[in-house]
């Protein structure tokens, strides 16, 4: 039978600066991108890393999709 590897649990100590980390800006976005995509992260910081990223992205879409839509009915208002 094989033996599975886990990865290490992150202690309240290491969410504790992860958090804190992700609270200043700039760099909580810099810190994601080196988390999720860099080697020799603990597997979880990197999957929440990924996960925060994606959801990102799906809130800067629904943003960009809510901005279009609101100044075409303010330019069709206007007219």
């Amino acid at each position: 039978m094989e033996e599975q590897q886990t990865a290490p649990v992150l202690s309240v100590k290491d969410w504790m600066i992860t958090i804190l980390l992700l609270a200043i800006p700039i760099v909580n976005i810099v810190m994601l991108f080196v988390w999720a995509f860099s080697g020799g992260v603990n597997p979880t910081k990197a999957n929440y890393a990924k996960a925060s990223l994606i959801w990102a992205v799906i809130g800067i879409v629904l943003y960009i999709i809510f901005v279009v839509i609101f100044f075409g009915a303010v330019m069709s208002s206007m007219k």
